[in-house]
């Protein structure tokens, strides 16, 4: 669904996104992260048409962006950070507007519109005036105008942002409802968003591609070496966490252990494996042989945010270089943003 080969945007001597490439299946959902300057706003800009590529090649559902520009815009729903909003307008009149650029009209037109206002869940503020919305309420109108022409293709940046907690998972349903009928790409700050979200992350930092993966492989390959967390404990009496901590030291292949927790009658320890050693079945026998309960044994992953600081260097500045050009304005099938945006 959407194919990027050797993407790159340069701005006279400075290179914002240095030959790139990946590639996104029909239905998924991908996290693209990376630091602020990365290159994750540019990246964005180009598959959705409003910055032409210095070198490389995009296609997005079958279309060249650099040669089908207008067929590209016809088959993405866009959100940028700051939603495309005309403030003056009342929050049905925008989304009719939007679906008639979109190239909807009539009975079609009103049917999309009374969809996209359940499902971003709008209903109360769809006769308001966009101006008088909440920051929050404007996302969820973002939201909609993004989704209401159905597209193959949504690019989202920042969707979730000024949500509160419970809008949040609101949100975040939703993506995950758009999955499937949808290729979904979903450029966020908020880590556990996208370990809940997303079914693989694209890793981008000063302009190259450091990672793309699944959550689950990209905790494998960061680990190294087999990770695991252990709980014991004792039915009576108090544990004895240090005694126990130095048996399991002992185990052949362990390489380092860490007391994550202690309570009275037991303890989590965080438990290291030399690489290549398969330990938990001497583990468990030590556990066992000690006369001490073992209550949970499993492996130990790594967050999404210790992979994400493990593969990026210091941040560079967010914004463009000062001699980069200004965007272009919107296509004629898409609305211009805010003044204020």
């Amino acid at each position: 669904m959407i194919t990027v080969q050797d993407l790159t945007k340069r701005y006279a001597r400075t290179t914002a996104v240095d030959h790139i490439s990946f590639s996104v299946t029909k239905g998924e959902i991908v996290g693209f992260l990376g630091p602020n300057g990365a290159g994750k706003t540019t990246t964005m800009r180009m598959l959705t048409c409003f910055f032409p590529p210095t070198a490389g090649k995009a296609t997005v559902a079958g279309f060249d962006v650099l040669d089908q520009p207008l067929e590209v815009r016809r088959h993405i729903g866009y959100l940028p950070e700051a939603p495309p909003l005309y403030l003056e307008m009342e929050t049905i009149d925008y989304l009719r507007f939007v679906g008639r650029l979109k190239g909807l009209a009539g009975p079609e037109l009103e049917k999309r519109v009374a969809f996209v206002i359940d499902r971003c869940a709008i209903g109360d503020m769809k006769n308001k005036l966009l101006g008088k919305l909440s920051k929050g309420y404007r996302q969820r109108v973002g939201l909609a105008q993004a989704i209401i022409h159905n597209p193959d293709v949504l690019i989202l940046d920042e969707p979730t942002s000024g949500l509160d907690p419970r809008q949040i998972n609101e949100a975040r349903e939703l993506i995950r409802s758009l999955a499937g009928d949808h290729t979904i790409i979903l450029s966020t700050h908020i880590l556990p968003e996208v370990e809940q979200t997303c079914e693989q992350v694209i890793i981008i930092n000063k302009g190259k591609l450091v990672a793309t993966d699944s959550v689950a492989n990209l905790q494998a390959r960061a680990r190294g070496a087999e990770s695991m967390l252990l709980e014991v404990g004792v039915r009576g009496g108090e544990f004895p966490s240090p005694r126990a901590q130095q048996r399991i030291e002992q185990v052949a292949g362990v390489s380092r252990v860490v007391c994550k927790e202690q309570f009275a009658q037991g303890a989590v320890f965080e438990i290291e494996a030399s690489r290549g050693q398969l330990i938990r079945g001497d583990l468990a026998r030590a556990i066992v042989n000690a006369g001490w309960e073992l209550n949970e044994l499993r492996p130990a992953a790594m967050s999404l945010e210790e992979i994400f600081l493990q593969l990026t260097d210091a941040p560079a500045a967010e914004s463009a270089p000062p001699d980069s050009p200004a965007p272009p304005p919107p296509a004629p099938d898409a609305p211009a943003p805010e003044a204020n945006a």
